[in-house]
């Protein structure tokens, strides 16, 4: 499959709503509002990317970090491009960028009965805890 993996820009962002509007298992919120993402790329310049074939985002990979962890968000590939190793090439993209800035450890948060997507972790070696939980508030 003929591609090209680049930093993900605001640019990209139609293409990368529509793109994982598509998906189930990927959970949207208002953080993913165009403003919310401009943001976060703003903020997170070196992480996040893009797979793009012929002009067209058929993948995405959103990297931030607090400054000791790293954290993935919106690894996304295109139905008919998937199980080609796209989703893997972005992980090892994002993670190569995220060893270039100082980060030795990453999280990904997946929607527990999303069973492709943990299966798509365990596969590439990512191990599934079972000593946390997540906790949250909606700041308002």
């Amino acid at each position: 499959m003929d591609f090209r993996i680049c930093p993900m820009e605001l640019t990209h962002y139609e293409q990368a709503l529509f793109l994982w509007k598509s998906l189930p298992g990927l959970g949207l919120s208002a953080a993913d509002e165009k403003d919310q993402i401009q943001n976060f790329l703003l903020k997170n310049p070196l992480t996040c990317f893009t797979a793009i074939k012929e002009n067209k985002v058929i993948g995405t990979i959103l990297g931030g970090s607090d400054g000791r962890r790293g954290y993935i968000y919106h690894l996304a590939v295109e139905t008919s491009a998937q199980k080609k190793g796209i989703g893997k090439i972005l992980v090892n993209t994002c993670l190569n960028a995220f060893k270039e800035i100082g980060i030795q450890k990453c999280h990904i948060f997946v929607i527990h009965d999303n069973e492709e997507g943990i299966n798509f972790w365990k596969n590439i070696g990512w191990e599934l805890r079972n000593d946390i939980l997540i906790m949250s508030n909606e700041i308002k």
